[in-house]
């Protein structure tokens, strides 16, 4: 067995194979590029014909060099930047060529604790791409409807009491009709009304009366130099939301037509609270093979809502936060579990008791997730849908067993 470690960058990548005995066999750079991959293929193939002898040891578990790396048979064994850093020598010193011995080394000392990569299905890994890419784009749909409310308050504040939601295809509408305070006020209710009724407004006159009394009682105003330059940049922002909300919405579509075409749609559609967004999520982070993870704790250490306990001589025991972690699976998690407090009976009642305990709000959410890894893991491994009755039966049974 030959143990490559590979430290990659963004235009070229070092690398460094040695032996079971620790013996170095071979040490060059590559640049990030066809030939350079063609180059480490031929020189990885040179120490052995079967490139399943070879353990390339990475700080990354995705990008076109893993990918690569997989498509030409090698075994790939991913490692965390931060286990890595927490076992560095003293002196910390730091090169690409220094690097990626350490990873070889390393490799070779804790191969048994590592995990191959074994890629996903091409269903899953092409649901994984786009349900991270659309959180992504969320994310800049937050902070673009964050800016859209600062910019409001700046010069126009009553604005944001009109509707209840600021990114709604309505409200970016209104204020693109109504983009000052003033503009409302000449106008009339009933063409208020008529335009919220185009706009396929639920209840278009009751609350075309409400905008025209609120915009009619005495407001804070801005001078019109500063109202004349937020309302550039407010139709500015609406256009960027417009744009952004309906690429989040095709994304929608496809996402959906793929989860539904993959058999563990029913396991993870079935889950409470998981909706249109996080069921999808949930599956592309655990994927369909069966033997990537030991045990739920595996998938809490991955996910990082395991605690880790901490207790060193006198010290009380104490628990703290997990920093190495997938993050876009610890997401995943946590924005479930947060709904099902929510709405799942059990799990609602779970929160409560944390919080009544004296547990912060995103400690008891963490400890919510770790829970429902459990939950899911056992519905994964065993193909089962999520049934509340059958879990409350066994919490209970578990409860009695544990008196």
């Amino acid at each position: 067995m030959y143990f490559a470690g590979i430290d990659w960058a963004d235009d070229h990548h070092d690398i460094v194979v040695i032996d079971e005995q620790a013996k170095q066999y071979d040490s060059f750079r590559i640049k990030h590029s066809h030939k350079g991959f063609t180059t480490l293929e031929e020189r990885l193939k040179s120490l052995t014909c079967d490139p399943a002898n070879i353990a390339c040891i990475i700080e990354t578990s995705s990008g076109l060099l893993v990918s690569f790396l997989l498509d030409k048979g090698f075994r790939v064994y991913p490692v965390n930047p931060s286990t890595l850093e927490r076992k560095r020598k003293p002196s910390k010193a730091k090169t690409d060529a220094i690097d990626a011995r350490f990873l070889a080394r390393y490799g070779r000392n804790e191969f048994d604790e590592l995990r191959e990569l074994k890629p996903d299905s091409l269903i899953v890994e092409e649901l994984k791409v786009l349900t991270r890419d659309q959180a992504m784009l969320v994310e800049q749909q937050t902070r673009l409807v964050n800016q859209l409310k600062d910019c409001l308050k700046s010069y126009y504040p009553v604005a944001i009491m009109f509707f209840t939601r600021i990114h709604q295809k309505t409200t970016l509408a209104f204020l693109e009709t109504y983009p000052t305070l003033e503009h409302v006020r000449q106008d009339h209710p009933q063409n208020i009304a008529q335009f919220l009724k185009n706009q396929k407004h639920p209840r278009p006159n009751e609350t075309a009366q409400k905008i025209y009394t609120l915009a009619m009682e005495e407001q804070l105003t801005a001078r019109m130099p500063t109202v004349r330059g937020k309302v550039r940049l407010l139709l500015t922002l609406i256009r960027q939301l417009k744009t952004l909300m309906q690429d989040i919405a095709e994304y929608d579509k496809e996402i959906e037509k793929l989860f539904f075409e993959h058999a563990d749609s029913t396991i993870f559609s079935s889950l409470p609270g998981a909706g249109p967004r996080l069921a999808p999520r949930l599956l592309s982070e655990f994927g369909d093979d069966r033997s990537r993870f030991l045990s739920y704790e595996s998938v809490t250490s991955l996910s990082g809502v395991a605690p880790v306990p901490k207790t060193s001589g006198k010290n009380t025991f104490t628990v703290s936060k997990r920093t190495a972690y997938v993050k876009p699976f610890h997401q995943a998690l946590y924005h479930f579990a947060r709904q099902t407090s929510l709405k799942e009976p059990w799990s609602k009642e779970y929160y409560q008791s944390k919080r009544a305990q004296g547990k912060s709000h995103s400690a008891t959410i963490r400890q919510l997730a770790s829970v429902w890894c459990r939950i899911i893991f056992a519905m994964w491994q065993n193909n089962e849908p999520y049934c509340s009755e059958k879990f409350l039966t066994a919490g209970k049974k578990h409860k009695q067993n544990a008196a």
